[in-house]
């Protein structure tokens, strides 16, 4: 299951995916792609990680990342955007863009 992300820490280059899920608990669509986003990362557990970050609550990383319009996903692997996503995503999708990436 997704991570919250509570406290900012460095950012570690990972050698597999990290999708980064931005939303607001205001956010209707959000609503929806949080369910696709926690069942894909029980799905494929520990070969992606995956951080749920409440844009409310962290407006300095979701500046870092251009986010205007949540829900957005970006997918990042070895320390670069890999994918960005804005609105919600189906898990067919999501699945296939960090399948290719393991």
């Amino acid at each position: 299951m997704g991570r919250y992300i509570s406290v900012l820490l460095p950012v570690l280059i990972m050698t597999k995916p990290v999708l980064y899920d931005f939303f607001a608990t205001w956010c209707g669509p959000c609503r929806l792609q949080s369910p696709i986003v926690h069942d894909l990362a029980k799905k494929l557990g520990d070969k992606v990680d995956v951080q749920m970050i409440d844009v409310d609550e962290h407006g300095d990383l979701a500046n870092k990342y251009s986010i205007s319009v949540v829900p957005t996903l970006i997918i990042e692997k070895d320390g670069k955007v890999i994918q960005r996503l804005e609105g919600v995503t189906d898990a067919a999708t999501l699945e296939s863009l960090l399948l290719a990436l393991i």
